[in-house]
Protein backbone atom coordinates (compact mmCIF):
# COMPACT_ATOMS: atom_id res chain seq x y z
CA UNK A 1 0.00 0.00 0.00
CA UNK A 2 1.19 3.49 -0.46
CA UNK A 3 1.42 6.35 1.56
CA UNK A 4 -1.45 7.67 3.42
CA UNK A 5 -2.10 11.00 4.17
CA UNK A 6 -2.32 13.24 7.96
CA UNK A 7 -6.26 11.66 8.42
CA UNK A 8 -4.93 8.04 8.05
CA UNK A 9 -6.63 8.17 4.18
CA UNK A 10 -5.61 7.17 0.63
CA UNK A 11 -3.83 10.98 -0.20
CA UNK A 12 -6.78 13.37 -2.24
CA UNK A 13 -6.36 13.38 -5.71
CA UNK A 14 -7.78 16.98 -7.13
CA UNK A 15 -9.27 17.09 -10.24
CA UNK A 16 -10.91 20.79 -12.03
CA UNK A 17 -14.01 20.36 -14.11
CA UNK A 18 -14.80 23.09 -16.92
CA UNK A 19 -17.74 23.79 -18.62
CA UNK A 20 -17.92 23.63 -22.53
CA UNK A 21 -16.51 27.00 -23.73
CA UNK A 22 -18.95 28.61 -26.38
CA UNK A 23 -16.52 30.46 -28.93
CA UNK A 24 -12.42 30.27 -29.73
CA UNK A 25 -11.76 33.33 -26.84
CA UNK A 26 -13.34 30.48 -24.27
CA UNK A 27 -11.54 27.89 -25.17
CA UNK A 28 -8.14 29.69 -25.36
CA UNK A 29 -9.09 30.49 -21.70
CA UNK A 30 -9.84 27.03 -20.77
CA UNK A 31 -6.37 25.78 -22.64
CA UNK A 32 -4.63 28.11 -20.61
CA UNK A 33 -6.53 27.35 -17.35
CA UNK A 34 -5.69 23.67 -18.45
CA UNK A 35 -1.87 24.49 -18.21
CA UNK A 36 -1.90 26.32 -15.23
CA UNK A 37 -3.60 23.43 -13.38
CA UNK A 38 -0.93 21.18 -15.22
CA UNK A 39 1.97 23.12 -13.40
CA UNK A 40 0.13 23.76 -9.86
CA UNK A 41 -0.36 20.11 -9.33
CA UNK A 42 -3.93 19.13 -9.81
CA UNK A 43 -4.26 15.32 -10.86
CA UNK A 44 -6.99 15.41 -14.08
CA UNK A 45 -8.92 17.97 -16.07
CA UNK A 46 -12.81 17.18 -16.92
CA UNK A 47 -14.86 18.08 -19.27
CA UNK A 48 -18.55 17.03 -19.78
CA UNK A 49 -20.05 15.86 -22.72
CA UNK A 50 -23.84 18.30 -23.62
CA UNK A 51 -25.75 18.69 -26.71
CA UNK A 52 -28.24 21.61 -27.43
CA UNK A 53 -27.66 23.65 -24.59
CA UNK A 54 -24.95 25.64 -22.82
CA UNK A 55 -22.02 24.83 -20.11
CA UNK A 56 -20.95 21.27 -21.97
CA UNK A 57 -19.09 20.53 -25.20
CA UNK A 58 -20.52 18.18 -27.85
CA UNK A 59 -17.06 16.78 -28.66
CA UNK A 60 -14.90 16.47 -25.31
CA UNK A 61 -12.47 14.10 -26.70
CA UNK A 62 -11.67 16.80 -29.07
CA UNK A 63 -11.08 19.09 -26.47
CA UNK A 64 -9.31 16.86 -24.35
CA UNK A 65 -6.88 15.88 -27.47
CA UNK A 66 -5.82 19.44 -27.53
CA UNK A 67 -5.48 19.47 -23.76
CA UNK A 68 -3.03 16.77 -24.25
CA UNK A 69 -0.92 18.43 -26.32
CA UNK A 70 -0.48 21.10 -23.87
CA UNK A 71 -0.34 19.20 -20.41
CA UNK A 72 2.08 16.69 -19.35
CA UNK A 73 0.84 15.40 -16.32
CA UNK A 74 -3.06 16.01 -16.10
CA UNK A 75 -5.18 12.80 -16.60
CA UNK A 76 -7.79 13.43 -19.02
CA UNK A 77 -11.30 12.66 -17.93
CA UNK A 78 -15.04 13.21 -19.25
CA UNK A 79 -17.94 13.52 -17.03
CA UNK A 80 -19.54 11.88 -18.96
CA UNK A 81 -19.09 10.32 -22.01
CA UNK A 82 -23.15 9.84 -23.35
CA UNK A 83 -22.49 5.79 -24.57
CA UNK A 84 -26.24 5.64 -25.03
CA UNK A 85 -25.94 7.57 -28.00
CA UNK A 86 -23.16 7.00 -29.98
CA UNK A 87 -21.20 3.95 -32.08
CA UNK A 88 -19.20 2.09 -29.97
CA UNK A 89 -16.42 1.20 -32.64
CA UNK A 90 -16.08 5.42 -32.58
CA UNK A 91 -15.61 5.71 -29.02
CA UNK A 92 -13.49 2.61 -28.47
CA UNK A 93 -11.34 4.04 -31.18
CA UNK A 94 -11.52 7.52 -30.22
CA UNK A 95 -10.90 6.96 -26.75
CA UNK A 96 -7.55 4.46 -27.56
CA UNK A 97 -6.58 7.54 -29.61
CA UNK A 98 -6.65 9.58 -26.94
CA UNK A 99 -5.05 7.27 -24.63
CA UNK A 100 -2.40 6.44 -26.77
CA UNK A 101 -1.44 10.47 -27.68
CA UNK A 102 -1.68 11.53 -24.19
CA UNK A 103 0.82 8.63 -22.98
CA UNK A 104 -2.23 6.76 -20.92
CA UNK A 105 -3.48 9.78 -19.01
CA UNK A 106 -7.45 8.78 -19.97
CA UNK A 107 -10.10 8.35 -17.25
CA UNK A 108 -13.65 7.18 -19.15
CA UNK A 109 -16.34 8.82 -17.42
CA UNK A 110 -19.32 7.25 -18.96
CA UNK A 111 -23.29 7.80 -18.59
CA UNK A 112 -26.55 7.25 -20.29
CA UNK A 113 -27.99 10.75 -20.76
CA UNK A 114 -31.27 12.19 -19.42
CA UNK A 115 -32.43 15.12 -21.83
CA UNK A 116 -35.42 13.95 -23.94
CA UNK A 117 -34.55 16.83 -26.77
CA UNK A 118 -30.92 15.40 -27.06
CA UNK A 119 -32.49 11.91 -27.22
CA UNK A 120 -34.85 12.83 -30.10
CA UNK A 121 -32.09 15.13 -31.92
CA UNK A 122 -29.95 11.36 -31.62
CA UNK A 123 -32.42 9.35 -32.64
CA UNK A 124 -32.55 7.49 -29.55
CA UNK A 125 -35.90 5.84 -27.47
CA UNK A 126 -35.44 7.47 -23.87
CA UNK A 127 -36.68 4.19 -22.36
CA UNK A 128 -33.85 2.35 -24.71
CA UNK A 129 -30.94 4.24 -23.03
CA UNK A 130 -29.78 1.31 -19.89
CA UNK A 131 -29.92 -1.11 -22.39
CA UNK A 132 -27.86 0.83 -25.31
CA UNK A 133 -25.36 1.82 -22.34
CA UNK A 134 -25.08 -1.82 -21.49
CA UNK A 135 -24.54 -2.84 -25.07
CA UNK A 136 -21.99 -0.36 -25.96
CA UNK A 137 -19.97 -0.38 -22.84
CA UNK A 138 -19.57 -4.07 -23.48
CA UNK A 139 -18.83 -3.52 -27.40
CA UNK A 140 -16.00 -0.81 -26.41
CA UNK A 141 -14.25 -3.72 -24.08
CA UNK A 142 -14.64 -6.35 -26.47
CA UNK A 143 -12.88 -3.91 -29.00
CA UNK A 144 -10.23 -2.81 -26.53
CA UNK A 145 -9.49 -6.51 -25.71
CA UNK A 146 -9.32 -7.54 -29.63
CA UNK A 147 -12.32 -10.20 -28.77
CA UNK A 148 -14.07 -7.90 -32.31
CA UNK A 149 -13.27 -9.60 -35.45
CA UNK A 150 -12.58 -6.40 -36.99
CA UNK A 151 -10.58 -5.13 -34.41
CA UNK A 152 -7.28 -4.13 -35.45
CA UNK A 153 -4.31 -3.34 -33.08
CA UNK A 154 -4.85 -0.21 -33.27
CA UNK A 155 -7.60 0.15 -31.05
CA UNK A 156 -5.60 -0.57 -27.96
CA UNK A 157 -5.53 2.09 -25.65
CA UNK A 158 -2.10 2.87 -24.11
CA UNK A 159 -3.15 1.87 -20.60
CA UNK A 160 -3.09 -1.85 -19.98
CA UNK A 161 -6.36 -3.61 -20.19
CA UNK A 162 -8.03 -0.73 -20.80
CA UNK A 163 -8.36 3.60 -18.93
CA UNK A 164 -9.77 3.23 -15.82
CA UNK A 165 -13.85 3.80 -16.09
CA UNK A 166 -16.05 5.76 -13.39
CA UNK A 167 -19.92 5.70 -13.78
CA UNK A 168 -21.74 8.71 -13.46
CA UNK A 169 -25.44 7.89 -12.30
CA UNK A 170 -28.43 9.25 -10.93
CA UNK A 171 -30.59 7.43 -9.17
CA UNK A 172 -30.79 3.39 -8.09
CA UNK A 173 -30.73 1.86 -11.82
CA UNK A 174 -27.81 3.99 -12.66
CA UNK A 175 -25.95 2.61 -9.27
CA UNK A 176 -27.09 -1.02 -9.79
CA UNK A 177 -25.51 -0.26 -13.62
CA UNK A 178 -22.22 0.68 -12.13
CA UNK A 179 -21.96 -1.58 -9.24
CA UNK A 180 -22.65 -4.81 -11.14
CA UNK A 181 -20.11 -4.29 -13.24
CA UNK A 182 -17.55 -3.40 -10.42
CA UNK A 183 -16.85 0.22 -11.22
CA UNK A 184 -16.49 3.09 -8.96
CA UNK A 185 -19.39 5.34 -8.79
CA UNK A 186 -19.00 9.08 -9.72
CA UNK A 187 -21.15 11.61 -7.16
CA UNK A 188 -22.88 14.37 -8.86
CA UNK A 189 -22.25 18.14 -8.08
CA UNK A 190 -25.85 18.37 -7.74
CA UNK A 191 -26.81 16.03 -5.06
CA UNK A 192 -26.60 16.55 -1.65
CA UNK A 193 -23.97 15.03 1.21
CA UNK A 194 -26.56 12.91 2.62
CA UNK A 195 -27.52 11.84 -0.85
CA UNK A 196 -24.09 10.62 -1.93
CA UNK A 197 -23.38 8.94 1.08
CA UNK A 198 -26.38 6.57 0.79
CA UNK A 199 -25.82 6.19 -2.91
CA UNK A 200 -21.90 5.31 -1.93
CA UNK A 201 -23.59 2.60 0.44
CA UNK A 202 -26.18 1.28 -1.88
CA UNK A 203 -23.17 1.00 -4.40
CA UNK A 204 -21.29 -0.52 -2.25
CA UNK A 205 -24.01 -3.09 -0.80
CA UNK A 206 -24.37 -4.43 -4.67
CA UNK A 207 -20.87 -5.61 -6.10
CA UNK A 208 -20.14 -8.38 -6.79
CA UNK A 209 -18.56 -10.75 -4.74
CA UNK A 210 -14.90 -10.86 -5.18
CA UNK A 211 -14.76 -6.89 -5.79
CA UNK A 212 -13.14 -4.97 -2.54
CA UNK A 213 -14.80 -1.58 -2.29
CA UNK A 214 -11.86 -0.69 -1.31
CA UNK A 215 -9.99 -0.70 -4.09
CA UNK A 216 -12.02 1.15 -6.03
CA UNK A 217 -11.90 5.17 -6.74
CA UNK A 218 -14.25 7.49 -4.43
CA UNK A 219 -14.54 10.19 -6.82
CA UNK A 220 -17.43 13.77 -5.95
CA UNK A 221 -17.70 16.44 -7.95
CA UNK A 222 -18.03 19.18 -5.89
CA UNK A 223 -18.69 23.51 -6.66
CA UNK A 224 -15.52 25.06 -4.46
CA UNK A 225 -14.50 28.50 -3.92
CA UNK A 226 -11.94 29.05 -1.64
CA UNK A 227 -11.62 32.58 0.11
CA UNK A 228 -10.72 34.70 3.16
CA UNK A 229 -13.11 37.17 1.31
CA UNK A 230 -16.77 37.05 3.13
CA UNK A 231 -18.28 39.33 0.34
CA UNK A 232 -17.19 37.17 -2.26
CA UNK A 233 -18.06 34.19 -0.54
CA UNK A 234 -21.79 35.49 0.06
CA UNK A 235 -21.52 36.45 -3.98
CA UNK A 236 -20.28 32.58 -4.66
CA UNK A 237 -23.07 31.28 -2.20
CA UNK A 238 -25.94 33.15 -3.85
CA UNK A 239 -24.77 32.74 -7.27
CA UNK A 240 -24.68 28.68 -6.56
CA UNK A 241 -28.48 29.08 -5.24
CA UNK A 242 -29.50 30.68 -8.30
CA UNK A 243 -27.75 28.10 -10.87
CA UNK A 244 -29.11 24.85 -8.53
CA UNK A 245 -32.96 26.11 -8.82
CA UNK A 246 -32.41 26.72 -12.88
CA UNK A 247 -31.26 23.47 -13.17
CA UNK A 248 -34.01 22.33 -10.86
CA UNK A 249 -36.52 24.19 -12.57
CA UNK A 250 -35.82 23.62 -15.77
CA UNK A 251 -34.96 19.52 -14.76
CA UNK A 252 -37.20 16.73 -15.05
CA UNK A 253 -37.46 13.50 -13.09
CA UNK A 254 -34.33 12.50 -10.40
CA UNK A 255 -32.54 15.34 -12.17
CA UNK A 256 -34.65 18.22 -10.79
CA UNK A 257 -35.40 16.13 -7.14
CA UNK A 258 -31.08 16.11 -6.56
CA UNK A 259 -31.20 20.11 -7.64
CA UNK A 260 -33.82 21.24 -5.62
CA UNK A 261 -32.77 22.28 -1.94
CA UNK A 262 -30.16 24.62 -0.79
CA UNK A 263 -26.98 24.74 -2.21
CA UNK A 264 -24.97 25.12 0.77
CA UNK A 265 -24.84 21.41 1.36
CA UNK A 266 -23.48 20.44 -2.02
CA UNK A 267 -21.15 23.63 -2.45
CA UNK A 268 -17.52 24.02 -0.66
CA UNK A 269 -17.46 27.74 -0.22
CA UNK A 270 -15.27 29.98 2.41
CA UNK A 271 -12.22 30.35 4.13
CA UNK A 272 -9.17 27.93 3.50
CA UNK A 273 -9.70 26.16 7.40
CA UNK A 274 -13.55 25.64 6.41
CA UNK A 275 -13.22 24.28 3.11
CA UNK A 276 -10.89 21.79 4.90
CA UNK A 277 -12.73 20.64 7.20
CA UNK A 278 -15.58 20.23 4.87
CA UNK A 279 -13.44 17.47 2.92
CA UNK A 280 -12.26 15.64 5.89
CA UNK A 281 -16.14 15.38 6.27
CA UNK A 282 -16.61 13.82 3.01
CA UNK A 283 -13.33 11.51 3.42
CA UNK A 284 -14.58 10.58 6.55
CA UNK A 285 -18.11 9.57 5.85
CA UNK A 286 -17.37 7.83 2.32
CA UNK A 287 -13.61 7.95 2.26
CA UNK A 288 -13.82 10.54 -0.48
CA UNK A 289 -9.93 10.01 -2.79
CA UNK A 290 -11.15 11.76 -5.68
CA UNK A 291 -12.59 15.96 -5.39
CA UNK A 292 -13.29 17.04 -8.68
CA UNK A 293 -13.43 20.75 -8.19
CA UNK A 294 -16.47 22.75 -10.50
CA UNK A 295 -15.02 26.42 -10.09
CA UNK A 296 -17.98 28.77 -8.96
CA UNK A 297 -20.77 29.89 -10.89
CA UNK A 298 -20.41 33.74 -11.87
CA UNK A 299 -16.83 34.21 -10.70
CA UNK A 300 -13.50 36.19 -12.89
CA UNK A 301 -10.29 33.79 -14.20
CA UNK A 302 -8.62 35.82 -11.40
CA UNK A 303 -10.93 35.18 -9.21
CA UNK A 304 -11.57 31.18 -9.96
CA UNK A 305 -7.51 30.96 -10.25
CA UNK A 306 -6.93 32.47 -6.75
CA UNK A 307 -9.57 29.81 -5.19
CA UNK A 308 -8.21 27.19 -6.95
CA UNK A 309 -4.28 28.31 -5.77
CA UNK A 310 -5.29 28.47 -2.46
CA UNK A 311 -6.71 24.72 -2.32
CA UNK A 312 -3.36 23.05 -4.17
CA UNK A 313 -1.21 25.54 -1.56
CA UNK A 314 -3.06 25.71 1.72
CA UNK A 315 -5.81 22.53 1.31
CA UNK A 316 -4.44 20.03 -0.29
CA UNK A 317 -0.76 19.35 1.69
CA UNK A 318 -3.72 18.38 4.53
CA UNK A 319 -4.63 15.38 2.60
CA UNK A 320 -1.31 14.79 0.93
CA UNK A 321 1.27 11.61 1.45
CA UNK A 322 3.05 11.12 4.14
Amino acid sequence: MGSLARDGRPPLRLGLALGGPADAASWRTTAALAEWADAAGFDSLWLPEGHLRAGATSAPLVALAAIAARTRRLRLGTTSLLLSIHAPARVAADVAALDQLSSGRVILGVGRGFEPAMFQAFGVDPRDKRDRFDDALDAVLAAWRGRDADAAPSIRPHQSPHPPIWVAAFGPKGLAQAARRGLPYLASPLESFDAIAKNFADHAAQLPAGVDVRALAVPVMRTVHVTADAAEAQRVRAAAEAEFATIAARARGAIAARAAGAAADRVLVGEPAAVADAIAAYREAIGMDHLVVRPAPRTSDAERRASLARLVEEIAPRFAGA
